[in-house]
């Protein structure tokens, strides 16, 4: 495993490997950093993998609110051609808001993707550490009236491993801002991954490659009614894991081990089914081949 960058909590992440490559976006108001644990063990097998930073979705990379839904996707469309360049194959996916990135750009780009890796999926915060009132923020539409609200993150910060929690907690406090602040998303962010949500569900049916879709049943940000959703409305083949000890951080949390190793399973089965599919139409050829020498 070759490591190519990893400097600082917001940059990027990216491993050397083979032919096949992960794609990975992190959630909103998040940092690459929340994927490090999940991109080591896809790349212990071989794989290259890239989480890259996403300007304006990231955290504190858009102090201004000047950013919108399509500013982060172009990023990840970029990231994406980066990887592709590099790569035979390549597979996406996303942590929370991030997932709902990867579904955007499987429908843009369905016949380049082999495989969508959803986790803690979030077509709308709503669970059950998320307030009431925050359903009223759905009448919110214009950018002007969205500068007026902050969303501080609030306990658990999505981890229910205590021990992580803290120090996730300590870590922000010798940096600076505590994580509430940290990970305070602005109303014009959050505005603006509603109206990406509502690009995204327009036409889930054009996402039609694989997915696996990783949720926490007790998951305090987003519950599985999202995940509901997305088994009913995406156009190809949907295996869900319900996960029973974590909370809506699952690449971080108690059962970040099963989610990795899922992900390599999900990866190794995709690949598989390529290499059925290859040889499917070689064989096709080969035998349109001999019946056409024979017809001569």
């Amino acid at each position: 495993m070759n490591k190519k960058k990893n400097t600082g909590y917001l940059s990027s992440i990216h491993y050397g490997g083979g032919k096949v490559g992960v794609l990975l976006f992190h959630s909103l108001g998040g940092t690459p950093m929340e994927l490090k644990f999940l991109a080591q063990g896809i790349a212990r097998n071989g794989y290259t993998v890239s989480c890259p930073m996403l300007p304006g979705m990231a955290n504190g990379t858009d102090v201004l609110s000047l950013s919108r839904w399509q500013d982060w996707y172009a990023e990840a469309e970029k990231a994406f051609d980066e990887l592709k360049a590099k790569c035979d194959t390549v597979l996406i996916g996303g942590l929370s808001a991030g997932s709902i990135v990867a579904m955007r750009l499987a429908q843009q780009r369905s016949n380049e993707v082999e495989g969508l890796l959803v986790f803690a999926p979030t077509l709308w915060p709503n669970g059950w550490a998320i307030p009431w009132y925050f359903n009223f923020y759905r009448l919110v539409t214009q950018r002007w009236f969205a500068r007026m609200f902050r969303f501080k993150q609030r306990e658990p910060h999505g981890i229910k491993d205590e021990r992580v929690r803290n120090f996730m907690i300590e870590a922000f406090k010798g940096s600076g801002p505590g994580v509430e602040q940290a990970y305070a998303r602005s109303g014009v962010m959050v505005l603006e991954f509603h109206r990406l949500v509502k690009a995204v569900k327009r036409n889930l049916g054009a996402c039609t490659a694989p997915a696996i879709i990783v949720h926490p049943r007790h998951d305090d940000q987003s519950n599985l009614s999202n995940t509901l959703v997305l088994q009913k409305d995406l156009g190809g083949y949907v295996e869900t894991i319900v996960l029973d000890d974590s909370y809506h951080m699952v690449t971080l949390d108690r059962q970040r081990d099963i989610v990795m190793e899922r992900a390599v399973d999900f990866v190794q089965r995709m690949l598989a089914r390529r290499d059925q599919q290859r040889a499917r139409v070689g064989s096709v050829g080969v035998a349109d081949a001999v019946q056409a020498g024979a017809a001569e």
